[in-house]
């Protein structure tokens, strides 16, 4: 089981990136955004939305967990958050080569800068659920500004 966990948390081993492994764990999103997320979401956008919710909040237990095995708080390994966070940036937004670049950047800005809540949630917050919640408002900050790059282009 902790072998499944770290393999999930580290996005798929991309956490173990030697530079900016978040960055690594957001490529890994968009290429799960567009391969597998992207074709349910156009199918069924609340169906999604359902899923994604459950999914997410089994990723909270899930880095909680893999911060008990790294033994550190927020460890750069766990890059689940950053997966999702890019999924939850292009959810229902185009997703052309274009579009995912302008998300990408998107989100690796307001999960960087961490804009009101996403600094609080991290401060406040302990274990999986901070891990987890920051990257989520970083992915709606980004969800955003795509939607409204996409209507003034």
């Amino acid at each position: 089981m902790e072998n499944l966990i770290i393999l999930l948390a580290t996005g798929i081993y991309s956490g173990y990136a030697p530079v900016a492994p978040g960055t690594a764990g957001s490529a890994v999103g968009v290429i799960l955004g567009y391969l597998v997320c992207a074709p349910i979401w156009r199918r069924s956008p609340l169906g999604f939305a359902l899923g994604f919710a459950i999914v997410f909040a089994l990723s909270c237990w899930i880095a909680g967990r893999a911060e008990e095995i790294f033994q550190q708080r927020d460890c750069p390994h766990i890059v689940l958050d950053e997966v999702l966070g890019m999924v939850a940036t292009m959810y229902l937004n185009p997703l052309g080569w274009p579009w995912l670049a302008a998300g990408f950047v998107a989100f690796r800005l307001f999960d960087i800068i961490k804009p009101f809540p996403a600094g609080l949630i991290d401060r406040r917050l302990g274990g999986g659920s901070a891990v987890m919640l920051d990257d989520l408002a970083a992915g709606v900050y980004a969800n955003l500004a795509v939607r409204i790059l996409a209507r003034l282009v």
